[in-house]
C-alpha cells in the first residue's frame, strides 16, 4: 500500500515535470523565433565603411507586417526601438538612453534604426519634413505634432500614437477627442535608401 502511494506520486511528479518541459521548450523555441539580426553599414571618420550585426528583438505586440525574404522591413525595426523606450520617464531636453522628451524620444528611436537627422524640436521637425499625404496620416512612422507645434509623437495606427507623455514618460496613447482636437498635422521623415516601409 504504502509502495502503491509512492508510485502514484512518483508517476504524477514526472508528468508535472514533462508537461513543465515541454511548455520550456515552446516558450525557448518562440523567444529564438522572435531574436533576429541586422548588419548595418557605418562609415567611419576617414570615409572607410564598417558592416556591424547587431541582434534586434522583434516584438510581436504589434500587427506589423512581416519582411520580404532576408531583408528587415523598417517599420518592425522602428518598432523594436519605440518598445526599448516604453516606460522611459519624461526629463525635458533629454534623448536617452533612459529619458526622453517628445522630441527626443522621436530622433532617438529614429536614429536607432538608421535614420539620422539633426535633433532638434518639435517646431523644428515640422519645418524640415514634408507634409504626410492623407492617406500616409495614420500610417505607422508618421510623425505626428499637437499644440501649436510644441508636441511631437509617431503614429502607431489608427487608433493611437506614440509620444513622451510629461506626466506617463515614453507611452502608447490611444486617440481621444482630447488628442485629436490638438493634431497641427502629419509629416513624413524621409528614409535612406536601403530601408523599406510596408505598404
Amino acid at each position: 500500500m504504502i509502495f502503491n502511494k509512492i508510485l502514484s506520486r512518483v508517476l504524477a511528479g514526472a508528468f508535472a515535470l514533462s508537461v513543465f518541459a515541454i511548455t520550456v521548450a515552446a516558450q525557448t523555441e518562440t523567444r529564438l523565433q522572435e531574436v533576429t539580426s541586422i548588419t548595418t553599414t557605418t562609415v567611419e571618420g576617414d570615409g572607410t565603411m564598417r558592416l556591424e550585426t547587431e541582434p534586434v528583438i522583434i516584438s510581436r505586440a504589434a500587427n506589423v507586417p512581416t519582411a520580404v525574404g532576408t531583408v528587415m522591413r523598417f517599420d518592425k525595426l522602428l518598432l523594436s526601438a519605440i518598445n526599448t523606450r516604453l516606460g522611459a520617464r519624461y526629463v525635458w531636453a533629454a534623448a536617452g538612453p533612459h529619458v526622453f522628451d517628445c522630441s527626443g524620444f522621436v530622433w532617438s528611436a529614429f536614429k536607432e534604426v538608421g535614420v539620422d537627422f539633426t535633433r532638434g524640436s518639435a517646431r523644428t521637425y515640422w519645418s524640415r519634413f514634408a507634409p504626410a499625404r492623407e492617406d500616409e496620416k495614420f500610417k505607422f512612422g508618421t510623425l505626428v505634432f499637437f499644440n501649436g507645434l510644441t508636441h511631437v509623437g509617431i503614429v502607431a495606427d489608427a487608433n493611437g500614437f506614440y509620444h513622451a507623455s510629461r506626466h506617463k514618460g515614453v507611452v502608447y496613447q490611444a486617440w481621444t477627442k482630447y488628442y485629436l482636437s490638438r493634431v497641427d498635422g502629419f509629416r513624413r521623415v524621409p528614409l535612406p535608401s536601403p530601408l523599406t516601409v510596408a505598404e
